[in-house]
């Protein structure tokens, strides 16, 4: 196999897992070929066999390959399971409407009972402003894993869920008039009007927002969700996302890169995040979706750039999350069941021939 794994700080798991996913997607090994022993493989690219094993692992997980029993790594990938169509797609919730959770319950339990255990009285003492350091690390720790977020935890704002979020970026942004998708989940409109934010409506089509709205646009903040925003389901291009960087860069602007939902893709690795693009992004997720509704805990992440800001205006703020549940999500994804379970939804929806809408 001619590979070259580069010596250049991307983990060598990486490389050869993004090589071999560009030839499964580009029809060098089609359906059903077998892929080469994870020793051969190994050998031929100059990595450990532990590295090869890791890559394979990966694209597993994914859904492109298939290890069977005496046979080897197989191809599973097939264009037509991965490619956006036309076709229905599961209708998506709103943020917080969500149905029954699909994170197993008997983890979630065993995972409370532990952290009872392990932690005893300390779930009674208040949480740090900014939220538990110990929830703050390990989102840190998974962003790098799964998005090439590289964030310090001082940068992880930890609250209660996406709208108490949406709050903060208005009281910290102040006065900029901010431009949000057409359409868009009504909460976050509604929420930044309540702070007096003045908000434009900018038109969605297929790519992402018009260009020529963009140009006319007053706004100097602009909040999106590139991957999957609701109700449209739309996904912006890679042109598109750069486009928002350089709208940003030129009016002295920010981003809010909304990534509810992003983990539950099916077609691809995580779309590289803006946030990981730009120093004047803010980043927020939420656990509602990807472990259940009734966890209303989600993060912030800010640039280093207003760090300060961030501190001197809403320093004072107590988090609005008991320290029982962040230890708990900190202890769900220190052990690896968070992203098993979010690996494991998205076998299941390639398996079922879920096909993503765009």
């Amino acid at each position: 196999m001619n590979y070259r794994i580069e010596r250049n700080g991307k983990p060598a798991y990486l490389q050869l897992y993004e090589l071999l996913r560009r030839d499964i997607v580009g029809g060098v090994f089609p359906y059903g070929a077998k892929l080469p022993s994870k020793r051969l493989l190994a050998e031929e690219t100059g990595v450990s066999v532990i590295t090869a094993e890791h890559a394979y692992s990966i694209l597993g997980d994914e859904g492109y390959i298939e290890a069977r029993q005496r046979s080897g790594y197989i191809v599973i990938y097939r264009e037509k399971d991965f490619l956006s169509t036309t076709s229905s797609a599961p209708a998506s919730l709103p943020h917080g409407h969500h149905a029954k959770s699909e994170f197993p319950f008997s983890v979630l339990a065993k995972t409370m009972r532990k952290v009872l255990a392990d932690y005893g009285e300390q779930i009674l003492v208040k949480s740090p402003n900014r939220g538990c350091p110990e929830l703050r690390r390990a989102i840190a720790a998974y962003l790098a894993r799964s998005n090439g977020i590289n964030v310090r935890p001082e940068q992880i704002i930890i609250g209660s869920g996406a709208e108490y979020l949406y709050s903060l970026i208005a009281q910290l942004l102040g006065s900029h008039t901010f431009a949000l998708e057409d359409p868009c989940y009504d909460k976050i409109i509604r929420v930044y009007q309540a702070n007096g934010v003045t908000c434009e409506r900018l038109k969605l089509e297929p790519s992402g927002l018009r260009s020529a709205d963009l140009d006319r646009s007053a706004a100097t903040v602009l909040h999106v969700t590139p991957f999957n925003s609701f109700p449209s389901g739309i996904t912006a291009g890679a042109t598109k996302r750069t486009e928002y960087l350089q709208w940003a860069q030129k009016r002295q602007g920010f981003i809010i890169e909304d990534n509810y939902e992003s983990e539950l893709t099916v077609s691809m690795k995580n779309d590289d995040p803006l946030f990981s693009r730009a120093e004047n992004v803010l980043y927020l997720n939420t656990f509602s979706k990807t472990v259940a509704p009734s966890i209303r805990v989600g993060y912030l992440l800010l640039p280093e750039s207003l760090l300060v800001d961030f501190e001197q205006k809403l320093g004072f703020y107590s988090c609005t999350v008991p320290v029982f549940e962040q230890y708990v999500l900190a202890e769900l994804i220190n052990t690896g069941d968070f992203e098993r379970h979010i690996n494991r939804v998205r076998r299941q929806k390639r398996k079922s021939g879920y096909i993503k809408k765009s």
